[in-house]
């Protein structure tokens, strides 16, 4: 892959971990709403708890591409 496309798809990746990360950080204020409003309905907490964790791990495979390997 040459240099303009590399720079190209770290930036493509750095929106993608910024808008991951605020649909994460939606989904947990989500999920503090529910269970302080005491309507917390146990399916749906388990939907967005699962929806949560997915994006737990594309963010985190996303900061492992943008974060260079350094070998100590």
């Amino acid at each position: 892959m040459n240099t303009s496309a590399q720079m190209e798809r770290k930036e493509v990746l750095r929106v993608e971990l910024e808008m991951f990360t605020r649909e994460h950080r939606d989904l947990d204020a989500a999920i503090a709403a529910l269970h302080e409003g005491g309507r917390a309905d146990p399916l749906t907490l388990r939907r967005l708890k699962k929806a949560k964790l997915a994006l737990k791990d594309k963010i985190a495979r996303i900061e492992d591409e943008l974060t260079p390997d350094i070998i100590a």
